[in-house]
């Protein structure tokens, strides 16, 4: 077996593990910088909308042209008295996208842009957008992500409970927000590609919380009728036992978007993709984060509040402070095992590997018949 392979077998019987949860606080602190520096420029730089949603229209040269990208811009700007969007095509053709301008203006425009590079006009292809076309597309995307949201939220109310929905919703704008702020920040041009990229990538990361989620609403079932392990500990252990996955699915979803954004929009010039390869990169990786940093932990803040767990974790320490003043070596968390003698009523519970309840085991071929 690999080492990566090994470690992640050890990770899932929890014979190793990171404790996510006990240093939540540094996730949450690095996750609220990120977050703040995307709001930020949200609200100096703002999104740089396309003509699908604010209107527009889109010409198209002949292919094969010879005139550079600066070239046309500079053509495009002085004829249109607006910014210009140009774009290269693979067959050589330019794609020039002007914001802002109705259909009396583009057909001037198109005129003068076939004077200036020296085309016929009719060679020249014009698609307009109109405004009120474009705030439809807006208005219909953020319905889209509101009825997105309010579904997760219903759904993980009655699959789990109401603290894991509101952990996940918070996931989620968290991931929203990065996700856009970046979009502000690098200046990419914002499409319905983009919505769709976003939308995407929400569902990839609710997936891998769900996951962390149903390994923890198993492992904690009946969890107050022991005394060996708190909340917080269960769901630590979920989090690294699922780790490994989500890293493996992560780097492979990661890799051909990788290569639709810095190969397809970079290196070959392909500039319509980064619209959707740019929310996908940036969602994927902000996903992941939030699934492993935020949502399992805030579901640990949140269920450390019940009056039960309170108690619970009271028990845990107090029986942790004897051992430790008696001079008894603490049991590893790795063997997932709930002895008779933690607690009278001792149930099948928690922590065992691969989500199964942990058992009773007693000595084979010992005289002192000692339990282990």
């Amino acid at each position: 077996m690999s080492k990566l392979g090994s470690l992640g077998a050890r990770l899932h019987r929890g014979e190793v593990g990171y404790d996510f949860v006990g240093n939540r606080k540094l996730w949450y602190g690095i996750s609220i910088l990120i977050t703040i520096t995307a709001v930020l420029g949200l609200a100096v730089r703002g999104l740089n909308m396309g003509i699908e949603f604010q209107g527009g229209a889109v010409f198209t040269t002949p292919k094969n042209m010879t005139v550079s990208v600066a070239q046309t811009e500079t053509f495009a700007e002085e004829a249109s008295g607006h910014d210009a969007i140009v774009q290269k095509l693979g067959d050589g053709s330019l794609r020039i996208q002007i914001a802002g301008i109705d259909t009396d203006k583009s057909d001037r425009i198109k005129d003068e842009l076939a004077k200036d590079l020296k085309v016929n006009t009719e060679k020249i292809n014009a698609d307009l957008v109109g405004p009120s076309w474009g705030d439809q597309i807006a208005n219909k995307a953020w319905q889209g992500l509101a009825i997105f949201m309010i579904l997760v939220v219903i759904y993980l109310a009655i699959a789990f409970e109401w603290r894991m929905a509101v952990a996940a919703l918070v996931a989620l704008v968290h991931d929203i927000t990065i996700t856009t702020g970046i979009y502000a920040l690098v200046g990419f041009e914002v499409t319905p590609g983009t919505v769709i990229g976003l939308l995407t990538i929400l569902g990839y990361s609710l997936y891998d919380t769900v996951v962390v989620f149903d390994s923890l609403k198993e492992q904690t079932k009946d969890i107050t009728r022991q005394t060996r392990w708190t909340y917080s500990d269960v769901a630590n252990r979920s989090i690294n036992g699922t780790l490994m996955r989500s890293i493996n699915t992560t780097v492979v979803a990661l890799l051909p978007v990788a290569g639709l954004l810095f190969i397809g929009g970079g290196v070959l010039g392909a500039g319509m993709l980064n619209d959707i390869s740019l929310s996908l990169f940036v969602g994927l990786a902000a996903g992941a984060y939030s699934s492993i940093f935020i949502a399992t932990p805030l579901v640990a803040d949140l269920k450390e509040r019940e009056p039960q767990m309170k108690a619970l974790k009271k028990r845990v320490l107090a029986k942790r402070a004897q051992a430790a003043a008696q001079g008894e070596p603490l049991e590893s968390e790795a063997d997932g095992v709930l002895h008779d003698d933690e607690h009278e009523d001792a149930a099948p519970a928690v922590v065992g590997p691969r989500n199964q309840p942990a058992s009773r085991t007693r000595g084979r071929g010992r005289s002192s018949g000692k339990r282990r």
